[in-house]
């Protein structure tokens, strides 16, 4: 039976590339989030996926971010510590995932849109199955998570001490240069701020 749960291994842990540190994420989301791309979202069972396409969520001037009005129990990961995974539950049926970024109690983070996949892809299509190509198992923020096995319970997770299953990693490839900023998908405010960034001409990236 295949399930996308995430099964900590015993042993430890040998991750393709370099950890990001705490200070990479202890920056305004504007900074962090065209700094992500290129870099990769790891599982410790094998999976992982190049972050192509992302958003930034910048806490009580963004009236598209859950922390615009205050801390909750639904979004009080993102008023903690930077370097975290921020993960919601949308439209009754979708998983979301997010670094949160900047100063503690400022509930800013930036939202991973689209992975292009490149390790572990059986087990993404796996519970994946109706995606057509491997393209299609990645290109939007609902997809990746359910490639990645990444649901409520890696809500609050720290993934720069990548000890439950998840972290960030640099593997020598730049971010792309001066990437312009885009409108956000899927929003109802906030829309004339230009806080998407993607890699241009990558497949993976999602649809408006």
């Amino acid at each position: 039976m295949v399930t996308d749960r995430y099964i900590a291994p015993k042993r430890r842990t040998r991750w393709p590339g370099s950890i990001l540190a705490r200070k990479f994420f202890h920056r305004d989301p504007r900074e962090v989030a065209p700094e992500l791309l290129n870099k990769v979202l790891a599982c410790a069972d094998g999976r992982a996926g190049r972050i192509v396409e992302v958003e930034a969520y910048c806490g009580a001037i963004d009236p598209a971010a859950h922390s615009y009005r205050g801390k909750t129990a639904r979004n009080a990961v993102m008023f903690g510590p930077p370097g975290h995974m921020y993960v919601y539950f949308t439209y009754g049926m979708h998983w979301c995932c997010n670094t949160v970024c900047g100063d503690e109690g400022e509930g800013a983070g930036v939202l991973i849109r689209a992975l292009e996949p490149i390790a572990g892809i059986e087990s993404m299509r796996a519970v994946r199955p109706h995606a057509a190509r491997d393209r299609d198992l990645c290109s939007g923020p609902a997809r990746l998570t359910q490639a990645m096995g990444i649901t409520g319970e890696q809500n609050g997770i720290d993934l720069v001490k990548a000890r439950q299953g998840y972290t960030v990693l640099d593997d020598g490839m730049p971010a792309p240069e001066n990437v312009p900023g885009s409108a956000r998908i899927g929003i109802r405010e906030g829309t004339d701020l230009l806080w998407r960034w993607y890699v241009a001409g990558n497949p993976n990236v999602s649809k408006p």
